[in-house]
């Protein structure tokens, strides 16, 4: 587990210590003062572990840490999963997406993208096939981003459809598209169309929160060239970016309006 902080002028230091081995965080919250008529014993001090500490880190500095290892294992037929979570404003999907405007502000998933591509042009000695798919769980259902059919046409019984089966250890989304993706501009424009049939809402902590949770999944087929009778190794890459963890009174929205 990674922490990030995100960026600020005027960082908590009174309230938040960063461990000098780069693996500690310390948070410490104030106690109400004995004169307001009552007596304070809550834990206020906190300490927890983590495996790295991104503070003040670049996008690039990120994906390097955290994800790259887990990219190249999946190009070697090993199943990996990444996951932000956090308030939202934290910054998950600037985390996970990023921003189109400035090629070093891409985030998680393009960069991954670009890595995997990058990595199945150099092996010469394998083949690739490469599969999208995109869904979000929003009001406790599973909606495919990527489907052909539209949203806003698509009847009930359509976006009920879609249920998470497991089937024998292999934990799956019946009737999930993936989508092919033969180069890196197609995978990037399956992961556009799918943001913009995101589920987003608008309250007080974020003009523009992710309202659901969002898994882009990347499989991935190989197979030795050399070796006519060696089978397929197919692997899963699941880059999850979680709807926020806020309490709804902070919010300030209905149960209705709420993840």
């Amino acid at each position: 587990m990674f922490l990030r902080t995100r960026p600020s002028e005027n960082f908590a230091s009174e309230m938040i210590e960063l461990g000098g081995d780069g693996k500690s965080v310390n948070i410490y919250n104030r106690k109400r003062p004995v004169s307001q008529g009552y007596v304070n014993n809550q834990i206020t001090d906190w300490s927890f572990k983590v495996d790295g500490i991104l503070h003040n880190a670049l996008q690039d500095s990120v994906y390097d840490s955290v994800v790259r290892e887990i990219t190249m294992k999946s190009l070697e037929g090993y199943n990996g999963t990444v996951l932000c979570y956090g308030q939202t404003g934290a910054g998950k999907t600037y985390t996970m997406t990023g921003a189109t405007e400035n090629y070093a502000h891409r985030g998680i998933k393009p960069r991954t993208i670009q890595h995997i591509f990058k990595e199945v042009h150099t092996r010469q000695d394998r083949s690739y096939t490469v599969r999208i798919g995109y869904f979000e769980i929003y009001n406790e259902q599973i909606f495919d981003l990527l489907s052909t059919i539209p949203m806003a046409n698509a009847n009930a019984d359509f976006n009920s459809s879609l249920s998470i089966f497991d089937d024998r250890g292999d934990v799956f989304v019946k009737g999930l598209s993936y989508q092919l993706a033969t180069n890196e501009e197609d995978a990037l424009n399956l992961l556009f169309e799918g943001e913009t049939n995101r589920s987003i809402g608008t309250h007080i902590l974020n003009k523009e929160s992710s309202r659901s949770h969002c898994i882009f999944s990347v499989r991935i087929e190989s197979k030795s060239i050399a070796s006519a009778n060696e089978k397929y190794t197919l692997s899963k890459l699941n880059l999850v970016d979680l709807a926020g963890s806020e309490r709804l009174a902070k919010t300030q929205v209905n149960r209705l309006e709420s993840f």
